[in-house]
C-alpha cells in the first residue's frame, strides 16, 4: 500500500492493492498517507530528483549474496537518501549508523555512483505508527571506510562460518535465517514470560520484549516460509500440509467490463482507476446483478500455496496439477 500511494505520488501507473489485502483499515490508510506525504516534502525542494520506489539493492560486492529492498532511494545533487518505511509498533528505530541502512546505502550507491558525483549518505526511518522519524547523514568517505574495514572483513568470516554470532536485525540478510541456531536462542528468550497477557507483565518485561517483537515476528516468518518451500518440494511436516491458498476474482477485459458497466448507466471508476470487484459489486446492486452483468469478464486465479494444519478441510495442493492450470489459462 505505500509503494502504491508513493507510486501514484510520482505520476507513475499503479494498481490499487487493497482488493488483495487481507488486513486494511483506516489506520493503513492514514500511515500509508503520512508516508506519501513525507516523501513529496523531501521532493518539494529538490532539483530534477531520480525516485526509485520498491528497488532491489545489491550489495554483494561486500557481503556474499546480499542484497535488500529499498523502500524509497532519491538522489538529487550529490545526496543520495534512503528511506525505510516501518510499519511495526515496537520501539523507535535509530537510523543512526544503523548496519541494515548502511547496506542499503551500499546498494543504492552501486547503482548511482557510476553516474554521480555523490558526496553525502542521507538515511531515514519512517515509522508512522508510533510518530518516528530517524534520520542519519554521513560522508560517503565514512560510509566506505566502514564497508572496506568492518563490514567485508565480518562478511568473509560469516560466508566462512566462523567468527562470533550475534542475533539481531541484521539476519534479514543472512542466507540461513531461517535455520540458525543462534538466531532462535536469540528470540526464544521471551518463551520465559510464558506469553502471559500484557497486564501480567511488569514494566520491565514488557519493555523486554517491546525491544525483540519486530524480529520475532521477523523470524517466525522466516521459519513459516522456509516450511513452506520445504514441503513444496516434498518435505512432510508432522501436523501439516499444503493447501491452495485464497484468491480474489479478477477481470479477464477491463475494456469490456467498462462498456458494460458505462451501459448499464453507472460510472465504473473511482477516479482515476477501474472500480476493484467488491467496490463494483457494491455498485451495481449486489452480487446477484453483478454476476448478471460482468459474470462472463471475471475469473478466479490459483491461489499461492499455503502450510496450513492438518486439520484444514482444504484438499492437498496438487503442484502438477496447479502449473497444468496455469499453462491452459496462458493459452
Amino acid at each position: 500500500m505505500a509503494e502504491y500511494k508513493v507510486q501514484k505520488l510520482l505520476g507513475n501507473p499503479a494498481s490499487n492493492p487493497t482488493e488483495n489485502l487481507d488486513f486494511y483499515d483506516a489506520e493503513m490508510e492514514d500511515c500509508t498517507d503520512s508516508y506519501a506525504q513525507y516523501i513529496a516534502e523531501q521532493l518539494a525542494n529538490l532539483q530534477e530528483p531520480i525516485v526509485l520506489v520498491e528497488q532491489r539493492l545489491d550489495f554483494s560486492r561486500y557481503v556474499p549474496s546480499g542484497f535488500g529492498t529499498g523502500d524509497c532511494v532519491i538522489v538529487a545533487d550529490d545526496v543520495l537518501t534512503v528511506i525505510d518505511f516501518k510499519y511495526g509498533k515496537g520501539v523507535a528505530v535509530s537510523a543512526d549508523h544503523n548496519s541494515q541502512m548502511m547496506l542499503y546505502a551500499l546498494g543504492a550507491l552501486q547503482l548511482f555512483d557510476a553516474l554521480y558525483d555523490i558526496a553525502e549518505i542521507r538515511m531515514v526511518i519512517f515509522q508512522p505508527r508510533i510518530q518516528s522519524v530517524s534520520e542519519c547523514v554521513m560522508p560517503i568517505s565514512e560510509l566506505l571506510h566502514w564497508a572496506e574495514t568492518e563490514l567485508k572483513t565480518k562478511a568473509e568470516l560469516a560466508s566462512k562460518g566462523e567468527g562470533d554470532f550475534c542475533a539481531g536485525e541484521h539476519c534479514r540478510f543472512c542466507k540461513v535465517k531461517a535455520t540458525c541456531r543462534k538466531r532462535a536462542e536469540y528470540n526464544l528468550q521471551l518463551a520465559q514470560y510464558d506469553f502471559a497477557p500484557p497486564e501480567m507483565l511488569v514494566d520491565t518485561e514488557i519493555e523486554a520484549v517491546l525491544e525483540k517483537a519486530d524480529q520475532l515476528v521477523s523470524w517466525a516468518s522466516d521459519i513459516k516460509e522456509y516450511a513452506l518451500q520445504r514441503a513444496i518440494s516434498g518435505k512432510q511436516w508432522n501436523g501439516y500440509k499444503v493447501v491452495e491458498g485464497r484468491s480474489n476474482r479478477k477481470y479477464t477485459d477491463e475494456a469490456k467490463v467498462i462498456e458494460k458497466v458505462k451501459a448499464y448507466g453507472k460510472n465504473p471508476y473511482n477516479e482515476p482507476e477501474l472500480l476493484g470487484i467488491t467496490a463494483m459489486t457494491k455498485l451495481l446492486g449486489g452480487k446477484k446483478k453483478f454476476d448478471e452483468i460482468l459474470g462472463n469478464f471475471t475469473y478466479k486465479p490459483p491461489g499461492k500455496p499455503a502450510l496450513v494444519p492438518i486439520s484444514d478441510k482444504r484438499p492437498v495442493w496438487n503442484s502438477a496439477e496447479k502449473d497444468f492450470e496455469t499453462i491452459q489459462e496462458e493459452k
